[in-house]
Formats: C-alpha cells, structure tokens, sequence
C-alpha cells in the first residue's frame, strides 16, 4: 500500500503529537518503554527490528492496545506464515524508504537522508501478533534485576566517551567532551541511572569528531530542543536494545511545549529527529567489540 510522501508525514507526525499531548500530564512520552514492551519491534518475516520513526509509531501503537508483544508484519507476511489477521483489526502505518529506479532493499530515512540519495517514501500496513490467529510467538526474555547491569556497563564503557561520576546534576560539555553525572547511589533504581547516562552519551555522539551533529542550520532557535528529542529517542533506541525500561524524566518537561510546537509546523521535524537517533544508536552499536545489529 502506498502512500503521498506529505500524508506520511502528517499522519504520523500526528499520532506522535496526539501521544505527546496525552502524556505530558505525567512527562510520559510516545518513546518511554517499560514491561513487556521493552524490546524494539521486530518485523515477523525478516526478524529485523524495525528503525526510527517507525519504532515510535509501534510502541504508540502497541501501548494504546494493550500489545505485550513487540512483533509485526503486514497481511501477506502473515498469511505467509500460515496466521489469519483477524476480520475487523485496524493496522499500523510505517514507511519505508525505497530507491525509485528500484524497488529492493529497502530503507528508512528522513527527508534530507532520501534526497541526497534519491529514495521514495512509502507506507505500509501492519498488525501486531495480538491481531492474528495461527502463530505462536516466542518468549519474551526476562528482564534484567534491579542492580548494576553488567552488560549495559561494558555497552556504555566501549563508546569511550569520558564520565566522571559524582556531580550534583548529569550533563555533558561540549567543550570538554566529557559526561558528567551523580553517583550510583543517587538515583532511585538502575533503570533511571542508565537511562540518564545514555541520554548524555546521545550527546556525546554528536560531538565533531563523531557524528558531528549540528541542528542549528535547520532549526535555528529550536536547535537545543531538537537535539534534546534526538538524545531522548536515541536513549530509547539503546535503553530497548539492552533490555532496560525507558522512564519519563520530568527535567524533560520543559522542552515539551517546544517539542508540540515544532512538530505541528514541521511535520517531517520528528523524522529528522528519529532519522539522526537511529545514527547514534548505530554508532554506539558500532563501537561495541562484536555487533549483532539486526534492523529493518
């Protein structure tokens, strides 16, 4: 199913701004995981994890029903695999970029991203498990203790970004290329330490001598909130690939009137935004000793 590229964009950039507005109350945002919607949405046929906006579409999707599982596809990938979508079950956009003069390998970007390399885009329906009888999905993995997580420190400790710990607040100067945050101890549980720490190493990787991250050209005044988005989405990206909950953070609630704004005059903000998360994301994974990415 296809789609005009702008109602893509406003009918996403819609429900994630519908999201945005139902949770602001609580500071809880469409990218905020925690349960069994902790993993990253997977796609049924090629065991891929979708990117992204996308991403942010099915976790919105996913917590208004009630989904407890984070895997998807369209009808003929289930049909395929001898389910039924059930008569009746309402689907989920995503899109996907395709080069024109081919219509294989797909991939996802944002605007910027497709121009320079001459790509369409194009929506797709898809359902979750939960719509579909004739398949047994497959366990979903325990979460991980409420203590240090080893594995998420050697994740963080191979970006090689440097963190003192022990600040009054966490924050990361550009300046000095280097992350500062409070001790442990000073945070409630785990989930919120890794999930701060994260969020600042998001930052770091827009730094010149890595990604080199600049919103300023494009978004001039709202560059900052931008930015701020992008370490948000990034941390959610990373927080669900390492298996640990993404909590609302209410510091954050001063950029949400910003976020609601920019989104409802720039339809394509939250692509761009998404788009450069996904680069980071990409590049944390990159520096890990043996990468195993799988994305759709």
């Amino acid at each position: 199913m296809a789609e005009h590229r702008a109602d893509i964009h406003t009918r996403i950039t819609a429900e994630i701004v519908a999201a945005i507005e139902a949770g602001a109350g609580q500071w809880t945002m469409p990218w905020h995981h925690d349960g069994s919607a902790i993993s990253r949405p997977t796609n049924v046929g090629s065991e891929r994890r979708y990117r992204g906006v996308n991403v942010i579409a099915l976790w919105i999707a996913a917590r208004a029903a009630g989904y407890a599982n984070g895997v998807w596809g369209t009808y003929r990938q289930w049909l395929g695999l001898g389910a039924q979508v059930r008569k009746g079950e309402r689907g989920t956009t995503v899109v996907l970029w395709k080069p024109i003069a081919s219509a294989n390998d797909a991939d996802e970007g944002d605007d910027e991203d497709a121009a320079r390399r001459r790509l369409v885009a194009r929506a797709f329906t898809v359902f979750n498990v939960a719509q579909v009888d004739g398949y047994e999905p497959k366990p979903v993995a325990p979460r991980p203790e409420t203590e240090r997580f080893v594995h998420a420190d050697a994740f963080i400790g191979a970006l090689k970004i440097p963190v003192t710990f022990g600040a009054y607040d966490a924050h990361y100067r550009i300046d000095l290329d280097h992350i500062f945050m409070p001790s442990f101890e000073a945070f409630h549980d785990a989930t919120g330490f890794y999930g701060t720490l994260v969020h600042e190493c998001a930052h770091g990787s827009g730094a010149k001598h890595r990604l080199d991250r600049d919103f300023h050209a494009r978004f001039h005044r709202d560059a900052l909130a931008i930015e701020e988005a992008t370490a948000e989405l990034t941390a959610s990206f990373i927080l669900a690939d390492l298996g640990i909950a993404h909590h609302p953070r209410p510091d954050h609630a001063a950029y949400v009137a910003s976020w609601l704004r920019i989104l409802k005059n720039d339809p394509r903000a939250i692509f761009t935004a998404a788009s450069k998360a996904q680069a980071a994301a990409d590049w944390m994974h990159a520096q890990q000793p043996q990468t195993a990415e799988k994305a759709a």
